[in-house]
């Protein structure tokens, strides 16, 4: 990411396959994270999805259920696919998994592919590469997203930071 010189703000999309569950998550945590900052101005959150399997759909009822536990308010959004427009407008632009970001680096303009990421790369302690999807497991495996995700956000704060 280069260093931002301007005040515009920093752009960030989460992106999981059906965006119902781990990159709705992200967007939540993250809006939380940034608010209790006051850097709400400053960084302007998405998230979507790289299947249209569940467009305009809310996150699903378990992501809700497991981010409402800790304060995190979900309710509000609604499903949507990655579009090519994403890959000018954000400048981070942050897959759950290897799967994901092959995904996106096919869809993402020449030149453009500096913006896409894998979310963890900000949680190297995390021990893995992606943040597993939680869509057919238990209660279990959406309080390890979260967990996962917490981990990912305070050090994508810091990385944004360090580069304004």
């Amino acid at each position: 990411m280069a260093t931002q010189r301007d005040d515009s703000p920093v752009h960030v999309l989460f992106v999981c396959l059906g965006n119902i569950c781990r990159s709705p998550t992200a967007e939540g945590v993250f809006r939380k994270l940034i608010e209790r900052k006051n850097l709400s101005d400053s960084i302007q959150i998405d998230s979507a999805g790289t299947s249209a399997y569940h467009l305009g759909e809310p996150p699903d009822p378990r992501a809700q259920e497991a981010a409402l536990k800790r304060g995190i308010d979900l309710s509000t959004l609604q499903a949507r696919q990655t579009m090519a427009d994403d890959f000018k407008r954000f400048d981070y632009i942050l897959a759950m998994d290897n799967d994901n970001h092959t995904k996106l680096l096919h869809q993402c303009p020449p030149g453009e592919e500096h913006r896409v990421r894998l979310f963890l790369e900000f949680a190297p302690d995390a021990g893995r590469a992606g943040v597993p999807d939680p869509y057919t497991s238990n209660a279990d495996g959406f309080e390890l997203v979260l967990n996962l995700i917490e981990k990912a956000a305070a050090g994508l704060l810091k990385d944004i930071q360090n580069n304004r």
